[in-house]
């Protein structure tokens, strides 16, 4: 036989073992689906234009609740927002485990406040939220540090006079520092090398993570961890984000001052002294480390993705801009700063931020969970730790909540009165007990940062209102809005 021919047996046969060592054994009763093949799982029916595409699909045949089986696994789908809400909210514990994203799992690992479970993930959580609390989430501190980043960034757009830019990196920026200084204590000149360095990995890690190839990966990770592809790249960058942190820990752990805690970390190496004797104790170096990338990779790429989608969809819709600036004036003026009492006497600005974060859809097929539990659900049995994707764009973009889901129409959260409407289906931040962890800080700074640029700019566009094309760049785990450029023109 062929050498040739022996090496293409041996490749198949090692794919075969590897698919079936992770293949899990069926039991419980899970909700209907597409019939998958052995180890190649329900590949037929997966569209070339990605995760969402394909479950739509799905849906149509099967409803709301429905299993895929992603490669030799089955993960169950649930699809609107009564299926996500009856799930999330109305049966919370249960579905409050956290599933994989096979691309970023070599660096997470199960560590950290974001992906791990059990026990360390209500340590890791309950302290987490009590230290952001602390150090500015929800209270007058973080506000001023919003403000004083959205000065910075207004000096930044006057230096530009009015030319087209690209808005990426600046937003990138204003999103970081305020994360940065409640976890690092510190924030960063806009030049700085270094910061522009750690902002560049999360940007392309964010781009990598949200790709089509990452999609392919999540299918058959088993086997395609051992080649090239974007997996090595988002750890190569992750890593080198984690070395960064790293040498600023060793930095806060020489100058720590047991009665003064300067910031998240500080905080946390007081935890890990106080609990040095207990063996079983999480707050450990890996959780700490772990913890630290999760907050500042989360707390930068999702609302500086927002505003980035937000500003575009303000040149595409240039009379949005213009009714916003007119609340601005009559509520704020030109000569004080916004703060976070006005957005109650904003409806118009509020309902507009609320239809970016519905319309952009950053995190379309939502954070993976899985049950904790064999669950009972509308009549199917989930065994324990069966993965489930909450399609947050199916809640987003429901018909039954939102009369034009594929346009953008602020009218969405104004009543007949022009106040402020919420909504059910409103859920950017997933719901539930994994609900985000910077939900608070991310709604200050939407309001903020926006509310201050539409205060002392204009905008223009070098394209044409009706030419700006707002089809996403990536459309995976994230969805990533088209470079454009901008120019801010000083009011």
């Amino acid at each position: 036989m062929e050498p040739s021919v022996l090496l293409l047996l041996a490749l198949l046969v090692g794919f075969v073992l590897l698919l079936v060592r992770g293949y899990p054994k069926a039991r419980g009763h899970l909700p209907p689906g597409p019939r998958p093949l052995p180890l190649l799982g329900n590949l037929l029916q997966m569209d070339r234009g990605g995760f969402l595409n394909s479950f739509k699909r799905i849906r149509e045949k099967y409803g709301d609740v429905f299993t895929v089986h992603l490669g030799p696994r089955p993960v169950v789908m649930l699809y609107g927002t009564e299926a996500i809400r009856e799930a999330l909210v109305d049966q919370a514990e249960a579905f409050s485990g956290r599933g994989t994203i096979a691309v970023v799992r070599p660096v997470f690992r199960d560590y950290g406040v974001i992906f791990s479970n059990g026990e360390r993930w209500k340590a890791l959580r309950r302290f987490s939220l009590a230290t952001m609390r602390d150090f500015g989430m929800g209270k007058r501190s973080v506000e001023e540090r919003i403000q004083e980043e959205a000065q910075c960034l207004v000096e930044e757009f006057r230096k530009s006079q009015g030319a087209p830019l690209d808005p990426t990196f600046l937003f990138q920026c204003i999103t970081a520092n305020i994360i940065c200084s409640i976890v690092f204590g510190e924030r960063f000149d806009y030049k700085d090398r270094q910061f522009l360095r750690l902002l560049d990995m999360f940007y392309q890690s964010f781009s990598l993570i949200s790709s089509f190839s990452s999609q392919v990966f999540e299918l058959f990770s088993g086997f395609l961890k051992y080649f090239p592809g974007a997996h090595r790249q988002i750890s190569r960058n992750m890593q080198e984000v984690l070395k960064y942190i790293g040498q600023s820990v060793e930095k806060h752990r020489a100058t720590l001052d047991p009665n003064n805690p300067r910031d998240f970390i500080d905080t946390y190496l007081l935890r890990m002294e106080k609990e040095k004797s207990n063996q079983h104790t999480e707050f450990h170096h890996e959780n700490l480390l772990i913890s630290v990338l999760s907050l500042f990779f989360a707390g930068t790429e999702t609302s500086s993705t927002t505003l980035r989608y937000g500003f575009l969809l303000m040149l595409k819709y240039p009379h949005v801009a213009e009714k916003v600036q007119k609340e601005i004036d009559q509520v704020i003026g030109s000569h004080r700063l916004p703060t976070l009492e006005d957005r109650t006497k904003m409806p118009y600005t509020d309902a507009v931020i609320y239809e970016i974060q519905r319309f952009s859809d950053l995190i379309p097929i939502g954070v993976p969970h899985k049950v904790t539990k064999d669950t009972l659900f509308r009549g199917y049995l989930l065994p324990k730790n069966t993965e489930v994707y909450p399609i947050l764009s199916s809640a987003l973009n429901d018909p039954q909540y939102f009369e034009q889901p594929d346009t953008f129409n602020p009218d969405h959260f104004l009543d007949a009165n022009g106040a402020l409407k919420k909504s059910e289906a409103f859920m950017p931040f997933s719901i539930g007990k994994r609900i985000c962890l910077g939900e608070g800080i991310a709604r200050n700074e939407l309001f903020l940062f926006f509310t201050t640029i539409l205060q002392n700019f204009s905008l223009s566009s070098p394209v044409a209102p009706k030419d700006i094309d707002l089809c996403p760049k990536e459309s995976g785990f994230g969805k990533l809005p088209p470079t454009y450029q901008i120019c801010f023109l000083a009011r």
